[in-house]
């Protein structure tokens, strides 16, 4: 590129758009973050700071890789171009877990003597279509999901025994079935164990989690224990109050916060999550947590229409926010308190105006890098009262 002079810590950082800050020093980009939020909450709020890594690479405990061919149809494995649908060939990513990195390398180079085809997304032929690898990076558990085009796998139990051969720390192999035409990685129903439990375990904030291929688990666990020990001090919990989850997932939060409340009432969509979810609460022998599967807006009115009392609601929304419907129904439910985790600081910002118009008022907010490297993602919690 003209005018660079210094090369990139990484090769394809210019094409992959995925840490568009990479060659800045990490102080500078913690800078750059807390400013960025800064000036968005600043009608609200003053920001308390960012919290960082010690260790700021090699991070995600998930690490997903698309297959595809490259112009001499050879089998290549990598990321999206930012914006395209161009695959760019990646063997190790400075954010990724190394051993993550290492299984799906070998998994490209079994391809050829398996006789396995990548999938073409012009002709609709091949097999393979994504590698997913998530790392229970307290247990050392290692999940490998091969995505498939269709159920039929050949030699699928010799093909699992030689990558196991390659790599014995894997403890299980699921193959997930997408025939999808859009871009997204798992099918939306259809999984086969090969090898193993079909799942792994991590520890997070004293907690056991169980997660499937399809839970959804943050991606830092280092700093997604800095940002739950924040988002319960924020509450300010004596053990008397009942609080709600929203969008719980498989109910890290609110398990973690159990110890600290009264009860605790647990709402997710997704009934794969909720199935983990009630799992992880008998594992960990908690018992004052309830789990729904419900939309957390349509929830929380019935919860109002039934006249039930919540003191504090933890709102971990997509990046996208919440919308105006959760956010209305959160200002009938009337909880003295609200705990928003939130991973988009432009949506935030947006959110917390609809609620100080609806009476609250934001008093603390902090940020923690979850996302080294990454330009503007970065993880605030902001705590609100009546």
């Amino acid at each position: 590129m003209a005018g660079k002079t210094q090369k990139s810590k990484c090769p394809v950082s210019n094409k992959c758009g995925g840490c568009g800050y990479i060659d800045l020093p990490y102080e500078e980009q913690l800078k750059k973050k807390e400013a960025y939020v800064s000036g968005l909450l600043k009608p609200f709020c003053k920001l308390e700071g960012i919290t960082g890594m010690k260790n700021p690479y090699n991070y995600r405990n998930k690490v997903s890789a698309a297959f595809g061919l490259d112009r001499y149809k050879n089998p290549i494995s990598g990321i999206y171009e930012e914006k395209s649908h161009r695959i760019v060939p990646v063997d190790a990513c400075l954010l990724e877990d190394k051993k993550a990195d290492e299984i799906i390398c070998t998994i490209r180079g079994l391809l050829k003597s398996f006789k396995i085809k990548v999938y073409d997304e012009n002709t609709g032929y091949g097999l393979l279509r994504h590698v997913l690898v998530r790392v229970g990076k307290a247990t050392g558990e290692i999940m490998v999901v091969l995505v498939t085009a269709s159920p039929v796998f050949p030699s699928k139990q010799n093909f699992c025994k030689v990558l196991r051969s390659k790599h014995p720390e894997i403890t299980t192999i699921v193959q997930d079935i997408n025939s999808r035409t859009d871009s997204m990685v798992l099918g939306t129903s259809k999984e086969n164990v090969l090898y193993g439990k079909g799942y792994i375990e991590d520890k997070l904030c004293g907690k056991t989690f169980r997660i499937s291929a399809r839970s959804f688990y943050q991606i830092n666990p280092v700093q997604t224990e800095v940002l739950y020990n924040k988002a319960i001090e924020f509450a300010g919990l004596s053990g008397k109050e009942t609080i709600l989850d929203a969008y719980s997932g498989i109910g890290t939060i609110g398990m973690v916060a159990s110890d600290k409340a009264k009860t605790v009432v647990s709402v997710e969509l997704n009934k794969d999550a909720v199935k983990d979810a009630i799992i992880n609460a008998k594992k960990n022998e908690i018992k004052n947590i309830r789990f729904f599967t419900a939309d957390a807006g349509e929830f929380m009115e019935q919860l109002a229409d039934d006249k039930e009392k919540i003191d504090v609601v933890f709102m971990d929304p997509p990046r996208n926010g919440s919308d105006e419907k959760f956010l209305r129904s959160l200002l009938t439910l009337k909880p003295e308190k609200i705990v928003y985790i939130s991973c988009g600081p432009e949506s935030l910002a947006r959110d917390l105006k609809f609620l100080s118009k609806g009476g609250y008022k934001v008093k603390r907010a902090e940020c923690v890098d979850m996302f080294p490297h990454t330009e503007k993602h970065v993880e605030t919690v902001v705590s609100l009262s009546r």
